[in-house]
């Protein structure tokens, strides 16, 4: 059912569907506004509401970082394939400014940072790439960076081959 259901409406707009009713995203008030179809470029938005705003008004810091949290390693794990582990290892965010209404977030990898991840794992060694995103708030100032560092390497059967 799953499988027909990809290939009708597509992996891209599945997903985007599926996280849109993630219960976490949901209560959170966090939407994924567009999935590229080839996973490399995705968007997110948080409004401001009473369930993620803390005591002094603004976006709750634990909501920030859960809207960017899943998606640097949704991405790789796409576009590098079954071949590949792919996990967060790390995070850290530096809060900037307030958030005082809807934030935004947009996600971008390219060939670049692919073709580093398949030179590093070739050998079968992990590799931390560690990657950055930035939540701006409807203005476009910036309200918080967060950087990510990803574990990925080669499954053991793809080592041997």
């Amino acid at each position: 059912m799953l499988e027909w259901l990809t290939k009708k409406i597509g992996k891209a707009r599945l997903m985007r569907w599926f996280m849109g009713l993630y219960p976490p995203y949901l209560g959170a008030g966090v939407r994924v506004r567009h999935i590229s179809d080839d996973f490399r470029d995705i968007q997110v938005s948080m409004g401001l509401s009473w369930y993620n705003r803390n005591y002094v008004g603004t976006q709750f810091g634990g909501s920030l970082y859960s809207m960017v949290d899943p998606f640097f390693m949704l991405m790789l794990m796409e576009n590098l394939g079954r071949h590949y582990i792919v996990w967060d290892k790390a995070a850290d965010i530096d809060f900037i400014a307030p958030g005082k209404g809807t934030v935004y977030a947009r996600f971008n990898i390219d060939d670049t940072l692919l073709d580093e991840i398949r030179r590093q794992t070739a050998g079968g060694d992990k590799y931390l790439p560690q990657l950055q995103v930035d939540i701006h708030d409807g203005a476009g100032h910036l309200v918080a960076r967060v950087g990510k560092t990803l574990y990925v390497r080669l499954k053991p059967q793809a080592r041997q081959a």
